[in-house]
């Protein structure tokens, strides 16, 4: 059962290990592509954080988020292999920030081509999330086995 379960995690994390992998080959110098497609996605959703919210998000170089992401996804995808809590965490917490930016599907009409497309990929990391978020779950209901100390034997005479 453990490699099953060890199996299962290497599946799950291949598709953040090579995604981050992907992004680190093409990183260059101002980012690569990644910084290149994120850049409007992401001043739109500051403008639209700081219009519903009133929250001003600060001006950030956007290579350095992307390889803030490829650190969290490499990362953490390393240590979940190994059934770490920590790795799980970082996933999650790319999550929570990646999926809303990059999918931006409540900027477009229902009826547009680009609206069903990014809502199913906002789903599936919707499901990615709720996974990580059972994982962790399950790690933390298994109760940890406790080391019994050896009685000591009585000594016969």
């Amino acid at each position: 059962m453990a490699f099953v379960s060890f199996l299962g995690r290497i599946f799950f994390v291949s598709v953040f290990i090579l995604s981050a992998w992907q992004e680190f080959n093409e990183f260059g110098v101002n980012g690569g592509p990644a910084a290149k497609a994120l850049k409007p996605k992401f001043n739109v959703f500051s403008n639209h954080v700081t219009t519903h919210s009133g929250i001003v998000v600060p001006e950030l170089e956007i290579k350095y988020i992307v390889a803030a992401s490829i650190a969290l996804k490499g990362l953490g995808s390393l240590l979940f292999i190994f059934g770490s809590s920590i790795g799980a965490y970082l996933l999650l917490l790319h999550q929570l920030i990646a999926t809303p930016i990059i999918y931006d599907f409540y900027n477009y009409e229902a009826d547009k081509g680009e609206y069903s497309q990014l809502f199913v990929k906002f789903t599936q990391n919707l499901a990615l999330f709720g996974a990580t978020l059972f994982f962790i779950g399950m790690k933390n209901s298994i109760p940890r086995r406790l080391i019994k100390k050896k009685a000591p034997k009585s000594k016969t005479v």
